[in-house]
């Protein structure tokens, strides 16, 4: 069995799919990094939703963005996979997913992110390249890096 990628609006989001995506990224965000914070931030109304499923669970998410909302450019952010999926390397289809899904929804070609600083080699190898110093958000080292 494969991962199946969607890419819904909010308001196609099933109650089951809002509660199980906001359930994954909690358990990564706040619980596995130890991280206090508001995830409930009112972009996901006007986000994408890219979801990956795996036998009917959401095991991978990013929320996709047009120019104007987190950057001046389209964005992809809160990219998550299930902990005990990662040896998959689905993050890597989901952020291939994620860049055509930017190509293919809002026609952009450069896409800005605010990526954690020990992912850079990993947003490096999709063509990411950063343009920022470190910054620290959530007391977490980010970068702010661009493809373009």
């Amino acid at each position: 069995m494969e991962i199946q990628w969607t890419i819904k609006t909010f308001d196609a989001l099933s109650v089951h799919e809002l509660y199980d995506l906001l359930q994954l990224r909690s358990e990564i965000f706040v619980v596995e990094q130890n991280c206090v914070y508001l995830d409930l931030d009112g972009k996901d109304k006007v986000a994408l939703h890219l979801i990956g499923k795996y036998d009917d669970n959401i095991v991978a998410h990013a929320r996709l963005f047009k120019p104007g909302i987190s950057f001046d450019n389209a964005s992809i952010g809160r990219v998550t996979v299930a902990i005990k999926y990662r040896d998959r390397k689905w993050g890597h289809e989901l952020m291939r997913n994620a860049i055509n899904g930017i190509k293919d929804h809002f026609n952009e070609q450069k896409i800005t992110i605010g990526a954690q600083l020990y992912l850079k080699r990993f947003y490096e190898s999709h063509g990411f390249v950063q343009t920022s110093e470190m910054y620290l958000e959530d007391d977490i080292p980010h970068i702010e890096m661009i493809k373009g």
